[in-house]
């Protein structure tokens, strides 16, 4: 007779509200039992991590599940949802090279997913290269939609010193006594100034910070820098 295999279930919501949304720990939990009893599975435990965010492995469920799997005490991490593990690929990659140098299979219900077999470790290759890319494209747009609203000379964040902010609310124009002293700090640093020797000048001058407080090296660093920082300090 065929000895059931051992496995381990783990779950995990960041916040109250997720019960709202078919994601409690109590939803995940069943979920993983009537897995478990697909698969003939000895199902150890279940893990829990509670109020725990998903954007690191640093949680103390997740070091109990790999601490178990490092051990060789189980063979399979069954979990109702990817996303209950990581919503990062790279930290998804390194929980499957860890369970995979163990011989550990991961089993998620939402995806009918089983890396146990050479099928779903291709389908899980092909989902987590689609997640990368999506990532990506979605980094790109946004980085488009950015320089175009900057192309328009609309606002894109915190107001660089140097602008305000129009009577439109959408767009900058020149603030002419921010510019002024921002000519002045791209003369001095011209000549060879050093920042510490521009913010005394700047303060000789009676120039002034957005905030009205006297100029200092890191004031003139940022600025220099072209940090987009709403306020010279």
């Amino acid at each position: 007779m065929k000895l059931a295999m051992t496995a381990i279930g783990y779950v995990r919501v960041s916040t109250d509200k997720q019960a709202d949304r078919g994601v409690s720990l109590d939803a995940q939990a069943e979920k993983i039992r009537a897995m478990a009893v697909v698969h003939n599975a000895d199902l150890l435990d279940i893990i829990v991590d509670g109020g725990e965010s998903a954007k690191s492995l640093n949680r103390p469920g997740m070091a109990q599940l790999l601490a178990m799997v490092g051990a060789g005490e189980v063979q399979t991490v069954i979990v109702a949802k990817l996303d209950r593990l990581t919503r990062s690929v790279k930290d998804l990659c390194t929980l499957l090279e860890r369970f995979e140098r163990r011989s550990v299979a991961l089993i998620s219900v939402a995806e009918s997913l089983d890396t146990g077999s050479a099928a779903g470790r291709l389908v899980l290759n092909i989902m987590t290269a689609v997640s990368q890319w999506e990532r990506e494209a979605i980094g790109e747009r946004t980085r488009d939609a950015l320089c175009h609203k900057r192309n328009l000379g609309e606002r894109v964040g915190n107001i660089p010193f140097g602008s305000r902010l129009a009577d439109d609310g959408q767009h900058l124009e020149p603030d002419a006594v921010e510019q002024t002293a921002l000519a002045e700090i791209r003369r001095l640093r011209s000549e060879g100034a050093a920042m510490r020797k521009i913010a005394v000048a700047l303060n000789q001058r009676a120039y002034r910070t957005r905030r009205g407080t006297p100029w200092r090296l890191e004031s003139v660093a940022r600025i220099l820098k072209g940090a987009a920082a709403p306020e010279a300090r």
